[in-house]
């Protein structure tokens, strides 16, 4: 196990400094506490959220390492207390103590970081409590990599390996997340709608079956703007990607074996050659013979992308081969695969591409024949089939010859019904807004802010002359793409056991 962890990977370390730079005074984080007087307010304060189903035991094994560095007071389980409720009661308290004049308290709010460990569902569901909290001044987040893919760790310097977690690792990680660059990312509002089913559970998705990060879907309420009579609407978000047909097929696949049997999934190496074989199981290496067009993205959906706010709703043509679609918002998909890769000056002046910026507010689209077409990605400057860049994407499934598809949110998979009769499903990604993560060096993600040539560039682009349908009415959602739903929403059922979950 030991021979699998590791410290982050090319990063140059950083003086960690004492133990009391990162020490938040108990009654700042638990009302009842006696208050303290300090001669200077820490320059590093620090919350941690652990999964500690994440990792095997590497999970449960970090937390007893900070709690032995940090104290117990700052460290959490997240299966044991949700974010949003820790960080709700750590700003009402801060606001009160504001009011009654405790400068200490002003001081560790403006300074404080936030450490998330787990896979990519734990990390997206901070990001979407720390959005949905609308604090007056959001933490940043820095991300330790314990799942299987790791693709935000990756993707800003955190590496994605799991980390080693005896005292001296974590130390060094502190260090890091001291000298770590605040970054803005965009976030992406997702909504899914289907008809309300006659029999059977309401819910598109079995309880057992829920992604882990929960916040990608909940009900919305009989007054809410995008709720339609005779219809269930979910809405949520998300910060990496949203992918449908054959790469969420195989981790569907993978996950539904850890469920079965998750004293076999304690190792990411293990993990990783598992997650290979399902591929290979389903015929992804074979698709055109062993998988019916049906089932190809051309055949279960029409998609229409919408380039920039304001503009008209436009087809998207795809080619009848494509078996698999992405919608990628940072550079690392599948553990580190950038599918997207940096277009050429042609295909810049060609089709208006450009290289994939986190905060630009578009969101690039990709699509994969097979597995083969996937393993391209290993090879220099090797790309999926560039598609679009959108602040938009609608899928419309219509009946078919499939009765449901597969789709994935930040690396958790769902099964998706599709329409039986005359119905439509639609599940509708746009831009929602930004959030502020912790990056480290070297950093895979680029800020149109970094190369001012770049973003010259990236400003000229736009709109397509062969738009066709108008664009819905914005204010229907306004209110639709406020929350996420991962605070207060954010609940994993009471017979789910979080140590089965990635």
């Amino acid at each position: 196990m030991e021979g699998e962890m590791d410290t982050v990977v090319g990063s140059s370390s950083k003086p960690c400094g004492p133990l009391t730079d990162y020490h938040i005074p108990d009654y700042i984080l638990r009302p009842d506490a006696q208050r303290v007087l300090l001669d200077h307010a820490p320059p590093c304060p620090v919350l941690v959220f652990i999964n500690s189903g994440s990792g095997g035991q590497l999970g449960s094994s970090l937390i007893k390492t900070y709690r032995e560095l940090l104290g117990e007071a700052q460290v959490f389980d997240v299966s044991e207390e949700a974010p949003d409720k820790v960080l709700h009661r750590l700003n009402v308290n801060l606001e009160k103590l504001k009011m009654e004049g405790d400068i200490l308290a002003v001081q560790i709010w403006r300074t404080l970081r936030i450490i998330v460990a787990g896979g990519d569902g734990t990390a997206s569901w901070l990001l979407g409590v720390v959005s949905d909290l609308k604090l007056s001044h959001p933490p940043p987040i820095a991300t330790v990599p314990l799942g299987t893919g790791n693709n935000l760790p990756f993707s800003f310097g955190w590496g994605k390996k799991n980390p080693c977690t005896d005292q001296e690792s974590v130390k060094s990680f502190l260090g890091l997340v001291r000298h770590a660059k605040e970054m803005k990312i965009d976030s992406w509002h997702i909504m899914l709608r289907m008809r309300a089913t006659k029999e059977g559970p309401c819910d598109p998705i079995a309880p057992l079956e829920l992604p882990h990060s929960l916040h990608a879907f909940h009900r919305v309420s009989s007054s809410d703007s995008l709720n339609m009579e005779g219809y269930h609407t979910f809405r949520g978000g998300f910060w990496n990607y949203f992918s449908m047909g054959m790469d969420a097929e195989i981790s569907y696949g993978f996950h539904s074996e850890r469920k079965k049997n998750p004293e076999k999934f304690k190792n990411q190496l293990t993990n990783q050659g598992t997650y290979a074989k399902v591929g290979l199981k389903q015929g992804w290496f074979c698709a055109s013979l062993s998988h019916p067009s049906s089932r190809n993205i051309a055949q279960l959906a029409s998609v229409k992308i919408m380039k920039r706010a304001g503009s008209h709703w436009q087809e998207l043509n795809i080619h009848h081969s494509i078996r698999s679609i992405v919608c990628l918002n940072l550079p690392s998909f599948s553990g580190g695969l950038n599918p997207w890769g940096t277009p050429g000056t042609r295909k810049v002046e060609e089709r208006e591409l450009t290289a994939p910026f986190v905060d630009d507010r578009l969101i690039e689209v990709v699509g994969f024949r097979d597995a083969w077409h996937g393993l391209v990605l290993l090879a220099p400057n090797g790309h999926g089939t560039r598609l679009a860049q959108a602040q938009r994407i609608r899928f419309e499934f219509h009946k078919g010859a499939a009765e449901h598809t597969f789709m994935r949110i930040d690396g958790e998979p769902w099964k998706q019904p599709l329409p039986k009769d005359d119905d439509t499903v639609v599940v509708e990604i746009s831009h929602l807004g930004q959030v502020t993560m912790l990056a480290n060096e070297p950093c895979k993600s680029k800020s149109v802010h970094d190369d001012q040539s770049s973003h010259a560039q990236h400003s000229g682009h736009g709109n397509n002359d062969d738009d066709k349908d108008s664009m819905e009415d914005e204010d229907e959602w306004e209110d639709g793409r406020r929350k996420f739903g991962a605070a207060d929403t954010f609940k994993i059922p009471d017979e789910v056991d979080i140590a089965h979950l990635s």
